[in-house]
């Protein structure tokens, strides 16, 4: 019998964890911290995260960092 994988061990947990911060994370922070390629960390955000999970990915620029995306709730 296979046992359910828990969320908190999913490829997308970390990168969810990083944008559901107050300060947000940049994609070279969670390409850095899952060790996927820039485009992989994009590629996430748009499909597995917004797409496929509901997420709403907001994105701002801010100095010194670039651009920082964050996440709330659902849409």
């Amino acid at each position: 019998m296979k046992h359910p994988t828990l969320w908190t061990q999913t490829k997308q947990a970390l990168p969810i964890a990083m944008l559901r911060r107050a300060e947000g994370a940049t994609i070279p922070e969670i390409a850095a911290a899952t060790g996927w390629l820039a485009h992989s960390a994009r590629g996430a955000m748009s499909g597995a995260l917004g797409t496929k999970r509901g997420l709403v990915v907001a994105t701002t620029k801010e100095e010194p960092r670039g651009r920082v995306s964050r996440t709330g709730q659902p849409a």
